[in-house]
């Protein structure tokens, strides 16, 4: 009994000075509360706007894409390259040049976020509809259901669960890469990010590090769950 409580107070003496030290940092962190709220808000709104506009582009372009043949294949391989480079171009390269030509602010580092966002999307439609069961497909035809009615009654339902998987994906990376838009005039997180880097300041870095992190992991929770509730039940496996 003597060696344990010996142990125990060796433990907790040495737990003591890294408590100590975590309280202090969160202390630290916690006197950039206003900036943290404030400059989240900033890079949600961006992100939400991106996303957004990306979602409104990137499905109707997966849908073309699955539809295309003979001419319009070709344009769509070129098309898809396309978006394959913007995908494999740097960030900041990406930001970069969305300055050099709409100017210092918030909407050139919408447009690269939105660039980045798209090509996740445009995958997993693609990849959604091309895996809806030929039958199915037949069998509207047959019940006399024109493209559009399959389209938007049969196809993209049977679809919506691998398009939904791909906007939790695109999302979550957007998060973790809109604080590079502070480098832009941007704003975000990543002005207390890159001022932690530039004063050597930990715990600012933090402030921005932390915050950022845990947006990436709520809005792929919140986007799951949508997908979770949207999605019917005989083509979700969550139901």
């Amino acid at each position: 009994m003597k060696t344990i409580f010996t142990t125990g107070a060796a433990f907790a003496a040495c737990a003591a000075p890294s408590l100590a030290r975590a309280d202090s940092l969160l202390e630290s962190i916690g006197q950039y509360r206003s900036d943290i709220v404030y400059q989240s808000i900033q890079q949600m709104t961006m992100v939400a706007i991106a996303g957004g506009l990306a979602i409104l582009v990137a499905v109707p372009l997966g849908v073309y894409l699955s539809r295309a043949t003979g001419k319009q294949a070709r344009f769509a391989q070129v098309l898809l390259q396309t978006l394959n480079i913007g995908q494999a171009v740097p960030k900041l390269a990406l930001l970069a040049l969305a300055m050099s030509v709409l100017g210092i602010g918030r909407w050139p580092s919408i447009f690269g976020l939105w660039v980045a966002t798209l090509l996740p999307i445009v995958l997993n439609t693609l990849e959604g509809l091309r895996a809806v069961p030929r039958p199915l497909i037949e069998a509207a035809t047959g019940m006399g259901m024109t493209p559009t009615q399959i389209l938007l009654r049969v196809e993209l339902p049977n679809a919506l669960y691998v398009i939904f998987a791909g906007i939790r994906t695109a999302l979550a990376i957007t998060v973790g890469t809109a604080p590079l838009a502070f480098l832009v005039g941007g704003g975000g997180l990543g002005e207390l990010i890159f001022t932690g880097i530039d004063m050597n300041d930990f715990s600012m870095l933090l402030a921005g590090a932390i915050p950022t992190a845990l947006l990436a992991i709520l809005t792929d929770l919140f986007v799951g769950q949508m997908q979770a509730h949207l999605v019917s039940r005989g083509v979700n496996p969550q139901r």
